[in-house]
């Protein structure tokens, strides 16, 4: 749960839309929206994450629609 709140918060103040949630195998998918800079920079914290957590891995998928997404701020936790 901490760290899919501090990502929040991380998404917050960069101003990005989207939400990160848990996995079935213990895992974090962090779906983000926002100005290409935020999104990047979003992307660089969740290397590391908060200060008390393990990354073992951070796996990266951009995709491009016709379809908006609406993933506007705020973030959510689910």
């Amino acid at each position: 749960m901490y760290f899919r709140h501090s990502t929040r918060g991380e998404a917050e103040r960069l101003g990005i839309g989207g939400y990160a949630r848990n996995l079935p195998d213990g895992s974090v998918e962090v779906l983000a929206r926002g100005a290409v800079e935020a999104v990047d920079e979003l992307l660089t914290w969740l290397h590391h994450g908060p200060g008390s957590a393990r990354v073992d891995s951070v796996a990266e998928l951009t995709v491009e629609s016709e379809q908006p997404l609406r993933l506007e701020p705020p973030f959510e936790v689910r």
